[in-house]
């Protein structure tokens, strides 16, 4: 269990720790290094006056008449004169280990440890329960086969730990008014640092409900300029929202103005004194055309605000199959209107007709070029007219769907205009909403596909029309 973890971690504090921390850990192991160092500088003066003084009484070790002897000049005693912190010691002891000379209480070297005579070696002891430094030579003598002199100089570490402490003291005294510097001097940059930050906070604050433009990303740092980057894009993307949320409350007030009105007219008409059966049913069957209208213009607003959408959740799909049910569902509309609908195209399951999109938006694709061209196509019973749906795997990679019929065509002139929301061509008396392919090339454009109108039959008269959605390379599945 985390007792002290934050729910909401400060970024200053993070930083702030992330830096001190470090610095807080690496002091005490600075101190112990710098205690190591200190020891080390301060042994090497000393170690070297021990060697000099060992050496020193070496040359006093001699043979006269066959036997070794020691003899110190008081002159030379004054380098074992003892100082006011330190006690010096010295041993001289015979090739057979007799005691020659200095203190006996000195320990000797141990058996493994033998130099080269006239080499000096140190180690640490203890005389009396007090550390010392002891320098030892072994010292060769001028006897067959007699084995070297033993000569020791001692003395106690106070000295050492004296100049040990003095160098600390000299080192990390210092120390101690640097790092609370350091400290405050981490902290005052840190807070400098960060500054940009409130300042954008503070931009962002000053701003009003309705303005959701870019935020400015050339007055931040580098490191928080993909954050506005990305607030940015966010931004954008609601702005896109709320414009289409708008349009859309602006296009169903607009289109459901109309029928409703007629609504209400019929209505007063059927509620008219002395309306007869006839005019009534008359009323009653215009309320029902236009609520039809109606429901059909909120159907297609539904679905071009469902096409606007931000996101499109995609899977595979046949789209062979989805066009025949389209076409299915459409054929009691085409009978209403005697005309003769139909699919020639590829069979469900062909090669090269699934694709990667949304099932529910592709069929809204199909069934409003379906709907569009049934309700702009005249047919009679005797001459009825006909529209035709296919779906084909073009050429590699591309998936075609088209919807043809035999209507009048549409005018080089208006190809584009037809696109645009509650679009009608003059001169047609055709009951639509002007959404139909409005929502289809938004659908394509959500799956990255093109819209394309052309001519269905060039050169006859009429022309029909013929509606094809090219889907790219990048939008197929298993390919």
């Amino acid at each position: 269990m985390k007792i002290f973890q934050r729910e909401q971690r400060s970024l200053f504090g993070e930083i702030l720790d992330w830096m001190l921390t470090p610095l807080l850990l690496l002091w005490p192991v600075s101190l112990a290094l710098t205690w190591l160092v200190a020891q080390g500088l301060a042994n090497k003066p000393f170690d070297r006056a021990l060697e000099y003084n060992a050496r020193a009484l070496a040359e006093f070790v001699g043979v006269v008449g066959g036997k070794v002897q020691f003899d110190l000049p008081r002159s030379a005693s004054e380098i074992l004169r003892a100082d006011g912190s330190d006690s010096v010691y010295y041993q001289v002891v015979g090739p057979d280990g007799e005691f020659l000379s200095g203190e006996r209480g000195l320990p000797e070297p141990l058996g493994d440890e033998a130099p080269t005579p006239g080499e000096v070696r140190l180690r640490d002891a203890e005389m009396h329960g007090v550390g010392i430094r002891v320098a030892w030579i072994r010292v060769r003598l001028a006897l067959p086969d007699a084995p070297s002199a033993l000569v020791q100089v001692a003395e106690t570490r106070e000295k050492r730990s004296v100049l040990a402490t003095e160098i600390i003291k000299g080192v990390m005294l210092p120390q101690f008014v640097i790092l609370p510097l350091a400290v405050l001097l981490v902290w005052l940059a840190l807070a400098r640092g960060i500054e940009p930050l409130n300042q954008l906070e503070q931009r962002i604050r000053a701003r009003k409900p309705d303005d959701l433009s870019p935020l400015d990303d050339r007055t931040v740092p580098l490191e928080v300029a993909p954050l506005v980057a990305s607030v940015n894009d966010l931004l954008t993307r609601l702005n896109d929202s709320l414009a289409t949320q708008k349009r859309f409350l602006a296009d169903a007030a607009h289109q459901l103005k109309t029928p409703l009105a007629g609504l209400r007219m019929q209505a007063d008409l059927a509620l008219r004194e002395g309306t007869s059966t006839e005019e009534i049913k008359r009323s009653l069957q215009q309320i029902g055309r236009s609520s039809i209208r109606a429901t059909h213009t909120v159907n297609q607003l539904l679905a071009l605000a469902r096409a606007e959408g931000s996101s499109v959740a995609r899977q595979p799909c046949d789209l062979a199959r989805l066009v025949i049910e389209v076409v299915h569902d459409a054929v009691p509309r085409a009978l209403e209107k005697h005309i003769d609908l139909g699919y020639d195209g590829a069979a469900p399951g062909t090669p090269g007709v699934l694709l990667d999109g949304n099932p529910t938006l592709l069929k809204e694709l199909a069934r409003n070029l379906l709907d569009n061209a049934i309700i702009y196509t005249p047919s009679l019973p005797d001459r009825p007219g006909v529209v035709t749906a296919r779906v084909l795997a073009d050429s590699p990679g591309q998936v075609l769907l088209q919807v043809e019929d035999s209507g009048p065509g549409v005018p080089e002139a208006e190809r584009e205009l037809v696109f645009q929301p509650f679009y009608r061509a003059l001169g047609n008396d055709a009951d639509g909403s002007g959404l139909g392919l409005s929502i289809v090339r938004e659908i394509a454009r959500r799956h990255g596909a093109g819209v394309a109108l052309e001519d269905a039959r060039p050169g006859r008269h009429p022309p029909g029309t013929r509606l094809s959605v090219r889907f790219a390379l990048r939008d197929l599945v298993g390919r």
